[in-house]
C-alpha cells in the first residue's frame, strides 16, 4: 500500500512576491498545515462528489482520476490538478513496472482525492530487497516526473510549472519518510526495522507540530502495520524475508539518502513563497 500525500499551496500564474524565506522544514510544514484547513473548508462540497463516484462506476484508475482532478481543482484550478494528477500517475507507476519486473501481482493505479493514489500488491514480495526497489521506483520515476514542468518553468518562466515542480519534489521526498507504508518505510524494510521506529516518531512529531488529517491517518496505518511486523521479526519466516546481502543494504541506502538530499534541493529551488490570501 502506498498512501500519499499532502500538499503545499501553488500559485497558478504571475510572479511571486519577495519574503523572508523559512527554513526548508518550515515550508513543507506550514504546506501540510494549510492542506488541513482547505480540507476541512472543502469537506462539504467534497461528501457528494465521493457519494456518488461508485454509482457511476468511476472507481477506475481513469475514473479515480477524474474524481481527484476535479477535487484539487476546487482549491488550485484545473490546470495545476490536472498536472498534479498526473505527476501522481507518474509516481504511481514506478510502482507498477518494478511490481511487474519481480513478477509481482498488482492492481492499477488508484486515485484518492487529497490522500494521493495507491497500487495495491496482490503478495508479498520475495524479499526485502525486493519490497526496498518497489518502494524507492516510486520516488524514483516520480523524481523524474518532476524534471518535466522543472524545465517547462526554465523555458516559460511561468509560476504554474514552478509550482507543479515542487508539488512533485515535495510529495516524493514525504514518501521517502522511513515510515509503512510510505515508500521510504518499504525501503528500510532493506536496512534495519529499527528504522521504523525512527520514522514513526519523527512523523509523530511533525503531526503535533503541524496537525493533519493525512499524517494522523498514515500514524494509525503505519504504527498497526509496524506493530504487526515488529512481533513477528523473530519468526523464521521473517528472518529469511530480511536476509540479504551486505552489499544490497548498502546499495539500498545509497539511493535512499541520494534521492531525498536531490529532492531537498529541488524543493528548496522552487519554492513559492505563497498563503492563503494568495490561492
Amino acid at each position: 500500500m502506498n498512501v500519499e500525500h499532502t500538499y503545499p499551496l501553488p500559485a497558478p500564474t504571475g510572479n511571486s512576491k519577495p519574503r523572508n524565506r523559512m527554513p526548508l522544514w518550515k515550508r513543507a510544514g506550514s504546506a501540510l498545515a494549510a492542506l488541513g484547513l482547505l480540507l476541512a473548508k472543502l469537506a462539504t462540497k467534497l461528501k457528494a462528489l465521493l457519494l456518488l463516484a461508485p454509482k457511476l462506476k468511476l472507481l477506475t484508475t481513469s475514473g479515480s482520476m477524474l474524481v481527484s482532478m476535479a477535487a484539487y481543482s476546487l482549491i488550485w484550478g484545473w490546470r495545476f490538478a490536472a498536472g498534479f494528477v498526473v505527476l501522481l500517475l507518474v509516481h504511481e507507476l514506478g510502482h507498477v513496472f518494478q511490481l511487474r519486473r519481480e513478477g509481482i501481482p498488482a492492481s492499477a493505479p488508484m486515485f484518492i482525492p487529497f490522500l494521493g493514489a495507491a497500487v495495491a500488491m496482490k503478495e508479498m514480495p520475495k524479499d526485502a530487497a525486493a519490497e526496498a526497489r518497489v518502494g524507492l521506483a516510486g520516488p524514483v520515476l516520480g523524481s523524474l516526473g518532476a524534471l518535466v514542468p522543472l524545465g517547462l518553468y526554465a523555458l516559460t518562466g511561468e509560476d504554474l510549472f514552478k509550482a507543479l515542480a515542487f508539488m512533485g519534489f515535495f510529495l516524493n521526498l514525504f514518501n521517502l519518510l522511513p515510515v509503512l507504508p510510505l515508500d521510504g518505510g518499504r525501503a528500510m524494510a532493506a536496512l534495519s526495522p529499527w528504522m521504523w521506529f525512527a520514522g514513526f516518531a519523527l512523523l509523530l512529531g511533525a503531526t503535533i507540530a503541524f496537525p493533519n488529517p493525512v499524517m494522523i491517518l498514515i500514524l494509525l496505518f503505519g504504527g498497526m502495520e509496524t506493530w504487526r511486523r515488529w512481533r513477528e521479526r523473530n519468526s523464521p519466516e521473517s528472518r529469511e524475508f530480511h536476509r540479504i546481502p551486505a552489499r544490497t543494504r548498502w546499495l539500498v541506502a545509497a539511493v535512499y539518502l541520494g534521492l531525498a538530499a536531490a529532492l531537498a534541493v529541488g524543493m528548496d529551488a522552487t519554492f513559492l513563497d505563497r498563503s492563503l490570501g494568495d490561492v
